[in-house]
């Protein structure tokens, strides 16, 4: 199975289960990645690109992810 497919798979479902996919695939990473040591550049800049990509649309489609933002341009340092 390619990228690709595993990509499209992943966009048939609903995005509550492909998010619970996504954290369950970081944590395996991070884990790996302790037990393994540090990766080459290159390696963890496409698994990094994996994990992003398939974050993408939900971002992108789910307004729930996003609704905070627009906080950020709000001082919250700013004296009361």
């Amino acid at each position: 199975m390619t990228r690709t497919d595993i990509l499209d798979e992943l966009g048939k479902l609903p995005a509550e289960e492909r998010l619970s996919v996504v954290e369950q695939t970081l944590h395996e990473l991070r884990r790996e990645l302790r037990g393994t040591g540090a990766l080459s550049s290159s390696d963890r800049r496409e698994r990094l690109s994996i994990a992003a990509d398939a974050l993408k649309s939900d971002y992108a489609e789910d307004r729930d992810l996003t609704a905070f933002t627009t906080l950020d341009s709000d001082d919250f340092r700013a004296a009361r």
